[in-house]
């Protein structure tokens, strides 16, 4: 199995310096993917792609990329259920995983705010990133990459 590549779906992407950080201390493949914002990186394990403007172009431009064993780390739940059909490793900016026994309350749930907001129940605000926030991501990643690495030596 090929290692890992890690594809961080960066448009609003909180933790761009600690994935790049665990990438670089682990050897893994880097690709930051968006609209547009991200500066280019001088580290060839570091790769920014910038997809034309549009919905999903982003999470489309991942799903056809990843394959199995990569890690997609998103905010995105379409997303994260995608690159899950896939059999990636998928990451939260919060360091929360979706994972197949989880994905299907979050798409559920995400469903449920949408309608909310819609007929006006809720007004859809998200909770502030926080330093707690950002610890427990980089907590989360390193030991994810990390299995990640092993299985794709074995």
């Amino acid at each position: 199995m090929p290692a890992p590549t890690i594809y961080v779906d960066a448009d609003a992407c909180p933790v761009k310096d600690e994935a790049l950080r665990v990438a670089e201390r682990l050897g893994v493949a880097l690709v930051f993917v968006s609209n547009g914002g991200v500066r280019p990186s001088r580290d060839p394990m570091v790769r920014v792609v910038v997809v034309p403007a549009g919905a999903d172009a982003a999470d489309d431009w991942i799903v056809e990329q990843a394959q199995a064993n990569d890690i997609v780390l998103t905010a995105d739940i379409p997303l994260a259920s995608r690159a899950l059909e896939k059999g990636c490793h998928v990451l939260g900016f919060t360091g929360k995983p979706f994972t197949q026994n989880s994905i299907g309350m979050a798409l559920a749930m995400r469903e449920l705010k949408q309608h909310l907001r819609e007929t006006g129940e809720s007004k859809g605000y998200n909770a502030s990133f926080g330093r707690a926030d950002r610890s427990a991501f980089l907590s989360a990643l390193d030991p994810l990459v990390r299995r990640a690495l092993a299985a794709a030596s074995e």
